[in-house]
């Protein structure tokens, strides 16, 4: 009779394998804004107001200087005037919330740490980025644009992007109450800079709301408009209130989605009782009538999420709103690593009740390649961050292919790793192609670049070539 080998028990001295994430909670923290020598004198009062948060919102280095002093090496104000000269898209625009977020443990510390704590920040490296930041060898991709994924070309009328069959963007205006350094929309959004000088919208705002409001009512087609611009905390709440309401009294419409950073950026915009009211009123007729209404926010980094911000989320929730989500941005430095997701999932859905929705790889805009990844660092990162999160709030990872539209990163359709070109394939339309005669419209590959810095020597040498 063969025996059977039976396992010792394990002991309880023995040594379990620590998991490749460790999940603990972690309390927010609304950091000191004392710290900060131009502030040591504004009361939790001031602080929690929005208009006074809008009035000493940071919008040059004098401002800077004036609030962070001479806890920071001089250095860093050089390093910042030059990408102001020379490489920023965006102009400097960040309200006392955002800017309190950055190196927010180093009160007390010396110049030099604070410096070096700055330099490091995830939140300073996009909302503040300085020269020294950007790829000295490729800080531009060949085929990056001003705007990148052509939502100017699919406008239908001034402002109203139709790129997706059942959906339209509607920017509202070209404005928010922070400006970050990324941003997709640089080509319109915020004031011009040394290096760009921005798109206008040129339609008055009443016009350009009645010309979209026509568009929709004639194209019944369209069931779900995000309205953004910029930033919708931007827009004065009776305008804003009254183009949701019209939007309501479209039959064909069924979600609405308010886009706005200002929720992180300026929670105290969405804590004032006249939005909240406003809100209130929206969503009761938004439930009344069958409409989904959500916020989607943008927060990049667990430090943004502080208890303001989830108070601000709450808040929305309690006043109606069905879903408040967020859409992040994958960012060398800032993100992109499973850690740094897996944290600012964990704080967005712990505590601030705001949904982990996507996180977008970072669009090819000028003088963004310090910041982009390539497909495949993305798609480790989905597969690193898989099973920690409940399935309804673990993001997904998506690529914004031009001409095509949101792509979940492994649903590529061929991969040249060597040169960084991937290719994709769409399955509808764009509003510019509805009268194509391209029979090729829905059958060929569209390609997606990596940055050129994560490739080979011999892909390298390639764009050197035919860059």
């Amino acid at each position: 009779m063969t025996a059977i080998r039976v396992s010792e028990p394990a002991t309880a001295t023995a040594e379990l394998l620590a998991q490749p994430y460790p999940y603990r909670r972690q309390e927010l923290v609304e950091p000191d804004w004392r710290r900060f020598p131009g502030w040591r004198d504004v009361t939790e009062a001031q602080w929690g107001d929005a208009q006074w948060q809008r009035v000493h919102c940071v919008r040059n280095i004098k401002q800077l200087r004036a609030v962070i002093g001479d806890t920071v090496a001089e250095e860093f104000f050089t390093d910042l005037q030059a990408d102001q000269e020379r490489t920023a898209t965006m102009s400097m625009l960040l309200p006392p919330q955002m800017l309190n977020t950055m190196a927010p443990t180093m009160d007390g510390s010396s110049t030099a740490e604070f410096t070096a704590a700055l330099y490091a920040d995830p939140i300073r490296r996009y909302m503040l980025p300085v020269h020294s930041d950007r790829d000295p060898s490729w800080p531009n991709h060949p085929h990056s644009s001003r705007d990148s994924l052509h939502e100017a070309e699919m406008w239908v009328v001034e402002g109203l992007t139709h790129r997706y069959p059942t959906k339209v963007l509607a920017e509202l205006l070209a404005t928010c109450p922070q400006y970050c350094g990324h941003c997709t929309r640089m080509d319109l959004v915020g004031n011009s800079t040394a290096t760009i000088d921005k798109h206008k919208l040129e339609l008055k705002p009443v016009d350009r709301q009645d010309a979209m409001i026509t568009y929709l009512e004639n194209n019944p087609g369209v069931r779900d408009v995000v309205v953004s611009g910029g930033d919708v905390a931007n827009v004065p709440w009776h305008q804003l209130e009254a183009f949701l309401m019209r939007l309501l009294g479209i039959s064909t419409i069924r979600d609405i989605r308010l886009a706005t950073k200002a929720l992180a950026g300026l929670p105290q915009h969405w804590l004032q009782p006249k939005v909240v009211e406003g809100i209130e009123r929206v969503a009761r007729t938004a439930r009344r009538r069958g409409v989904n209404l959500a916020i989607h926010t943008h927060v990049n980094h667990a430090q943004s999420v502080t208890p303001l911000v989830a108070e601000a989320a709450h808040t929305m929730l309690e006043a109606g709103v069905r879903d408040v989500r967020n859409q992040g941005v994958l960012m060398r430095g800032v993100n992109a690593t499973p850690n740094d997701l897996l944290d600012l999932c964990f704080a967005l859905q712990d505590d601030g009740g705001i949904l982990p929705y996507y996180f977008y790889m970072c669009d090819m805009i000028p003088n963004a390649e310090h910041w982009r990844l390539a497909v495949h660092e993305a798609q480790d990162l989905q597969h690193a961050i898989m099973g920690y999160l409940p399935g309804y709030a673990t993001p997904r990872i998506v690529c914004d292919v031009p001409y095509v539209g949101k792509r979940w990163v492994h649903q590529l359709a061929d991969y040249d790793r060597e040169r960084g070109i991937s290719y994709w394939t769409k399955n509808y339309r764009t509003s510019i192609e509805l009268d194509d005669t391209d029979p090729d419209t829905l059958t060929r590959t569209y390609p997606y670049y990596d940055p050129i810095s994560t490739l080979p020597e011999s892909g390298q040498q390639w764009w050197r070539t035919h860059g």
